[in-house]
């Protein structure tokens, strides 16, 4: 299965994101999704599991929830929007994490990309940093991946660009 991360779309969604994720099963986005049109138009484009964000409204916490907890091939995932790195972990994702015990824990929030394992727990940690133009972030960024019967593989960070530059499909 072919998976794209995403992040802090914060009400803009790059049309590079479907150029990248075209060949992708499923996407995780890790909240600050900004608009229920962004999330919509990912929904219209492939199955998404979503999780808000700090910054989304109410009507993006009564349509999606705090934290995702699924199983993929045979993998045990775990997403929410705000949690830290390892070893430090906000203290309820840190309960989170010792309950659930996932082999992949997502989070955004940060717009820092990283991807760094966490020995202690087994798991391996994904941020994907910011897909939007808001915030501190200097390059846009998302992640993609594959797992199979159980195996993260091709693990691959993709830059869209740096944070004030448009693409050309935005008409610019």
């Amino acid at each position: 299965m072919k998976i794209g991360i995403i992040s802090d779309t914060h009400s803009y969604l790059d049309p590079q994101v479907k150029k990248y994720f075209k060949d992708c099963d499923q996407l995780w986005h890790a909240g600050d999704i900004g608009s229920i049109e962004v999330a919509d138009e990912l929904e219209a484009f492939k199955p998404t599991i979503f999780v808000y964000g700090n910054i989304d409204d109410q009507k993006m916490r009564v349509r999606y929830p705090k934290n995702q907890i699924f199983d993929c091939e045979g993998v045990r995932v775990f997403m929410t929007h705000i949690g830290g790195y390892p070893p430090n972990y906000n203290t309820e994702v840190r309960r989170e994490l010792n309950e659930i015990k996932p082999r992949i824990f997502v989070c955004g929030h940060s717009h820092i990309l990283k991807i760094m394992p966490d020995q202690k727990r087994k798991l391996i940690h994904f941020n994907s940093g910011a897909a939007g133009k808001h915030g501190f972030h200097h390059m846009r960024t998302l992640i993609r991946l594959e797992i199979n019967k159980g195996k993260i593989e091709n693990v691959e960070v993709i830059e869209l660009g740096k944070r004030g530059t448009i693409t050309d499909e935005d008409g610019v």
